[in-house]
């Protein structure tokens, strides 16, 4: 497991391990748990990748499978992303012979320790690299070592890393967004009930436009993304993974299909008003 701040580089180390344990002919499952800045996958989604070849790793924006967590940044949604992590690196473990997982940025204080401790353990990864700047994670590598007893080493983050900025972030989680609603795109109508978490009767569906969902299908398998929208007193679903769905997870994102910018939401504000 690969730990570290934004821009130390941690996809690069990821891509260079892949590389080795290419060419010593082993199968490798990535787990991308990075859900704003996403390598595997679209944004608001974790996913994986089944690397087998440097073709695959050619093509690593095209996940095997898809958990879907609901919002770009990990500060409140952390149940939803460490078991999003976990679930795709126990899949990884029965489909190939090392599993790398690649996280998010987020170090700090409580949310960035509570993330990476909780990561670590449903993971229980046999090592982590900590790639830090100074002594930037020394409170987590503290900790992960007080804890749990899998080696964990601490490593300088290349010196030579571009730091990408707020704007070039945005500008990477458009395109990726973009890609997730590639034409052709169907708008399949859908009942109040279909939805997790179950929405209550008598809601104004109009709160819903907008709203980033998880196409799931009827074995826990999430498919892609959608977008609802409100028309007419109906409520569609916008999405090009519709065969096979059998449900929708509610997100904590309002997306715009024109721009592919996002605004986060308080999805208890829209269910329940508070």
């Amino acid at each position: 497991m690969l730990i570290g701040a934004m821009d130390t580089g941690k996809t690069t180390v990821a891509k260079s391990i892949i590389e080795s344990a290419l060419d010593r002919k082993r199968t490798v499952a990535y787990v991308d748990a990075d859900i704003g800045n996403t390598t595997v996958g679209p944004p608001a989604c974790a996913g994986l990748k089944i690397v087998r070849s440097r073709d695959d790793l050619v093509e690593l924006s095209k996940a095997d499978r898809l958990h879907f967590v609901g919002g770009i940044s990990p500060d409140r949604l952390i149940l939803q992303t460490v078991l999003a992590a976990a679930a795709l690196a126990d899949r990884g473990r029965a489909m190939a012979d090392l599993v790398i997982v690649d996280t998010t940025g987020s170090i700090s204080g409580v949310t960035g320790e509570t993330l990476k401790y909780h990561k670590a353990e449903l993971i229980r990864p046999d090592q982590i690299i900590a790639l830090q700047r100074g002594g930037e994670l020394e409170p987590i590598i503290g900790m992960l070592r007080r804890f749990f007893s899998f080696q964990v080493d601490s490593v300088p983050a290349d010196p030579g890393v571009v730091p990408a900025g707020p704007d070039r972030r945005a500008t990477h989680r458009a395109e990726r967004f973009a890609q997730a609603f590639t034409p052709p795109l169907d708008r399949w109508r859908v009942r109040p009930t279909v939805f997790a978490p179950t929405l209550p009767v008598g809601l104004d569906l109009e709160r819903l436009d907008g709203m980033v969902v998880g196409v799931q299908d009827g074995a826990g398998e999430c498919l892609g993304l959608g977008r609802l929208e409100f028309d007419e007193d109906h409520l569609r679903v916008v999405t090009n993974a519709g065969e096979g769905m059998q449900g929708l997870r509610l997100g904590s994102l309002r997306l715009d299909l024109d721009t592919f910018q996002t605004k986060p939401v308080n999805l208890r504000e829209i269910i329940f008003g508070f």
